[in-house]
């Protein structure tokens, strides 16, 4: 589509207002679902990391019992 200046491309013919606000919640959808997963990444590696010290400090423990 071919549009004669930088206002009447913002418009988009009058449906402007729908267009943008639409990519711009896809942006931010985007941008929430990438955050939220890295999030979520860390906490499971947070996770992992004391679940396998607690496992080890058993073990020590109970090697020194016997």
């Amino acid at each position: 589509m071919y549009f004669q200046s930088w206002s009447d491309f913002w418009a988009m013919g009058g449906y402007g207002l729908f267009v943008w606000l639409s990519f711009g919640l896809t942006y931010l959808l985007l941008a929430g679902l990438i955050g939220y997963s890295h999030y979520q990444q860390r906490a499971f590696s947070r996770q992992l990391a004391e679940r396998l010290a607690r496992e080890q400090r058993i073990k020590q423990y109970q090697e020194q019992s016997e």
